[in-house]
């Protein structure tokens, strides 16, 4: 059968043979295939732009390699140079031409002719040639010399998820400066602290959420340190790691010149065989976000459980009321911005065990799975990214302490017996504590009715100073991240 093109195709041949392609489009024959055979998602590959910044920066590095090891002419090298220039500046313009399903089989094979296709055609366009004139400018021959989508995939992914994490990291540390600076506003704030949803000993507001704020500091310097491993990269390795095809020498070029061109300090992998087949940094860094979900959903908790009520829980704090609560009950708001917070943390932690199994699932020198861990902690990393801004803007800045409330829950708690323990004993205490439970009554109410100390006496036991305790650590716990 021949096939003919018509004026708003041309036509492209590969192993399989001829096949009509739209006749204005970047892409070619081997992308018109694998949009034929992936129809899964509604997400594109060309939507994540850092992906396709990192695509470009990986083939400009192998054009400049590939000039000075003289694999491509000049003329060559210079055209794909430029074509990979248009799409690390701009990569929003370019996002229809990289119309790929992120889930597909072949390792990103697709993917990367995808980008051999765009650049091919990008760079014979600014030559004055028609897309699809390979014989000048050829996808494998001359946009791929030197690489395989075994050492240019998970390079170009190393690199986009390291330009992700920027725009994680920066939610990350508004949130922690917002919970310090809440800390700081309640730090007069006595309430009680509780341990196993029991009454434990006094604290203040503010303590409790400058824990928080650390608990999240511990994860912004966890995931930045982590993110460092992602700098090791396996260019030049080619197919398996052996670097077939390959001048020698070329390796170590390639990557320095995709050092230069991507300002990060990159270095090449220790075994290069190793590398190829390993995906066992996805698996720390999907682990340091999922660490990340769990506390943020911890926090979400708290912040439920501490707005309970208004009458009938712990109303310690007011979140910020956003929306009508219930289609039934009058009056009512809920704790939405915490509860989807929630929600986004389990899918998070969910997309860890993805990366888990993808990265266990390679198979010799080779894993396949590479395209599901990408979606994973694309995913992830945008979600977490999303939470973070939508938590801080609409509920952690516009909290509001309720000090009445706190103040007077410490002083009917049985917790502040503790108080009592150094000057009565241990079990006095007890004794104290369970007839206060008995009979209904507080602690200064039994310890006056059985004189065992004076109202003054009390008085400077229960004082803020005494009721708040604080182990100086050596740092300065109020320091803000930025």
């Amino acid at each position: 059968m021949i096939t003919v093109p018509s004026e708003e195709t041309r036509i492209e041949r590969d192993l399989l043979g001829a096949k009509e392609v739209p006749a204005e489009s970047y892409y070619g024959i081997h992308t018109v295939r694998a949009l034929e055979n992936f129809q899964i998602s509604a997400h594109k590959v060309g939507e994540n732009l850092p992906f396709i910044r990192a695509l470009a920066q990986v083939k400009k590095a192998s054009a400049q390699t590939n000039l000075k090891f003289s694999q491509i002419s000049a003329e060559i090298s210079e055209a794909i140079q430029q074509a990979c220039d248009q799409l690390i500046a701009q990569p929003e313009q370019w996002s229809s031409a990289f119309p790929l399903d992120v889930y597909q089989g072949g390792a990103g094979t697709s993917i990367n002719m995808n980008c051999n296709e765009v650049i091919a055609n990008i760079a014979l366009e600014q030559l004055g040639l028609g897309k699809g004139s390979y014989s000048h400018i050829h996808p494998n021959d001359h946009v791929n010399k030197s690489q395989s989508t075994n050492d240019v995939y998970p390079t170009a992914l190393r690199l986009a998820v390291y330009y992700s994490l920027d725009e994680l990291l920066a939610p990350l540390r508004g949130i922690i400066d917002s919970l310090h600076a809440k800390a700081v506003e309640f730090q007069p704030v006595v309430k009680m602290g509780r341990t196993q949803l029991q009454d434990a000993v006094p604290m203040t507001l503010g303590q409790e959420f400058r824990a928080f704020a650390t608990l999240l500091k511990e994860d912004l310097k966890l995931i930045d340190n982590t993110r460092q491993l992602l700098l090791e990269v396996n260019l030049g390795a080619t197919a398996i790691g052996t670097g077939v095809n390959t001048p020698k020498g070329y390796a170590c070029e390639a990557v320095q010149a995709l050092k230069e061109i991507t300002g990060l300090p990159l270095i090449g992998a220790e075994d290069y065989v190793e590398a190829t087949s390993d995906c066992g940094v996805f698996i720390i860094l999907s682990s340091t976000l999922k660490r990340l979900a769990v506390k943020l959903s911890k926090i979400c908790n708290d912040l439920r459980l501490l707005s309970s009520g208004p009458r009938t829980g712990l109303a310690e704090i007011r979140l910020p009321e956003l929306q009508a609560g219930s289609s039934i009950m009058p009056a009512k708001i809920n704790p939405v911005i915490p509860e989807v917070v929630n929600q986004i943390a389990f899918k998070v932690i969910g997309n860890d065990l993805t990366v888990t199994m993808a990265a266990e699932a390679g198979q010799l020198q080779l894993n396949v799975m590479e395209p599901v861990i990408a979606v994973s902690i694309n995913e992830s990393i945008d979600l977490l990214r999303h939470a973070l801004e939508t938590l801080d803007a609409k509920c952690i800045q516009g909290i509001q302490a309720n000090e009445q409330a706190c103040y007077d829950a410490v002083m009917r708690s049985v917790g502040i017996v503790t108080l009592l323990d150094p000057i009565l004993g241990h079990a006095k205490c007890d004794e104290i504590g369970k007839q206060c439970i008995a009979e209904n009554k507080t602690i200064q109410q039994v310890v006056l009715e059985q004189n065992l100390l004076t109202q003054a006496q009390l008085d400077q036991i229960f004082a803020f100073e005494n009721l708040v305790s604080e182990v100086q650590s050596g740092q300065s716990g109020l320091a803000q991240v930025s």
